[in-house]
């Protein structure tokens, strides 16, 4: 990587390190510059050394002189780092052997059960042709793109797939064997294990363990197994707090979820792809694959389509600017002690969305033995279902102290447990 390069097109040198770029009479040049390669001549940025006639190491290991730019991520700056192209990832004989192993047991998987499925599977629609890895076609025509993504790709490059894919009515489920995967929550999509391309191929038990969740609803109260999300853990607000789940980390826990469910259920509609924006920053969230009734339990509790149009691109961090002189040395293969790379940040953490608070039921009206009763909204009301375990017309008031439990259906008691244990 360097800080500096020089423009073809305009016959001048570029440094990185300044705010201007050395050129305050240029104000549009950064966002030149920024433009992806595919938007642009790919030689019009040049690697300095090669431009002054000296040993451009990148060209000499076979590559190219050319030059493209990013945000690089040094202990916690992101300063303009200039590299060579092309910056395709190779894959190794290893991850191409994992590649064709998954892919043809996702086919394998969806013919065994019935279901339409060819691999490399191109699709024509009105924005043009994209190819999947695997195309699973459900029995009401529902498509499921898979994207096995065991080698880096840019968010770039996941927002673009995506966004074709679905404009020609695929859904993409992008597969990742990666905590730091860059497709993670910016897609639709799903964790697997690192495994040998044999133990894939034989049969071999292969989890979800990422990108699957469960809703879970809970009343906030000192007896609850789960903190409360507006507390931030202290104290108990007795309101009904929503959030999601992985399999594990349910109450009670889950079954684990295999990649032949995901793939049937998927392609079926029993489970739906949806995005939960974060509670405390609106401009991001988590894509995730949910039951079909969590997905229509959210959506009457939050109100929240059930997937948005995917962002093409998302905000990045502010630029640093460390105002140094331009290294002409090229450093291809190598990465200088200023400009080398911090690891790449997990991504998927597992945590909770931060979910939804539902208001604080309250007593409105006596009921007829002078006990305060409850009423509640239709979001409250099947935010109480889920969390009591039954039906939303099961639901009504505790007839001692009017709190809201399963009242009706077979067996149902006509008071709560709290008061049938005082003798009210």
């Amino acid at each position: 990587m360097a800080n500096g390069v020089w423009h073809r097109g305009y016959g001048i040198e570029i440094n990185l390190s300044l705010p201007d770029l050395g050129h305050p009479d240029r104000p549009g040049l950064l966002d030149e510059i920024m433009t992806s390669v595919s938007g642009r001549d790919p030689e019009l940025l040049e690697c300095l050394a090669h431009h002054d006639g000296h040993t451009c190491e990148s060209e000499a290991g076979g590559k190219s002189p050319w030059m493209f730019i990013r945000r690089g991520r040094v202990s916690g700056r992101r300063p303009l780092v200039a590299a060579h192209l092309p910056v395709t990832h190779k894959p190794t004989p290893a991850e191409s052997d994992q590649h064709k192993a998954t892919k043809e047991r996702v086919v394998e998987t969806a013919l065994r059960h019935g279901l339409e499925a060819t691999p490399e599977s191109p699709v024509r629609g009105a924005t043009g042709r994209s190819i999947a890895d695997a195309l699973v076609t459900g029995p009401d025509g529902t498509r499921i793109g898979w994207e096995i993504q065991y080698y880096p790709l840019g968010k770039s490059g996941v927002y673009q797939r995506s966004t074709r894919a679905r404009d020609n009515g695929v859904m993409p489920l992008w597969v990742t064997k990666s905590t730091q995967a860059d497709l993670i929550d910016r897609a639709p999509w799903a964790r697997v294990d690192d495994m040998p391309w044999r133990e894939i191929s034989s049969g071999r038990e292969m989890l979800i363990r990422g990108g699957f969740r469960y809703l879970q609803t809970w009343l906030c109260k000192p007896t609850s197994a789960r903190q409360c999300l507006d507390n931030g853990g202290a104290g108990h607000c007795h309101g009904l707090h929503a959030d999601w789940f992985l399999p594990a980390l349910c109450e009670p826990p889950k079954p684990a979820v295999h990649i032949e469910d995901l793939i049937l259920t998927t392609a079926t509609g029993e489970s739906l792809a949806v995005f939960v924006p974060s509670r405390h920053n609106p401009r991001s969230g988590r894509h995730m694959w949910v039951p079909v009734q969590d997905c229509v339990t959210w959506t009457e509790m939050d109100g929240a389509t059930r997937l948005p149009d995917l962002p093409t691109s998302e905000p990045d961090d502010s630029i640093t600017f460390d105002e140094q002189e331009i290294d002409r040395s090229c450093t291809a293969g190598q990465e200088s002690p200023s400009f080398r790379s911090d690891p790449r940040p997990v991504r998927d953490l597992g945590q909770p969305t931060g979910g939804l608070t539902l208001p604080l039921l309250t007593s409105r009206r006596p009921n007829r033995d002078g006990a305060a009763a409850l009423t509640v909204t239709g979001a409250e009301r099947v935010a109480v279902a889920a969390t009591l375990g039954c039906p939303v017309w099961e639901v009504g008031p505790c007839s001692r102290c009017g709190q809201f439990i399963r009242r009706y259906g077979p067996n149902a008691p006509i008071a709560c447990s709290v008061c049938r244990g005082q003798g009210r």
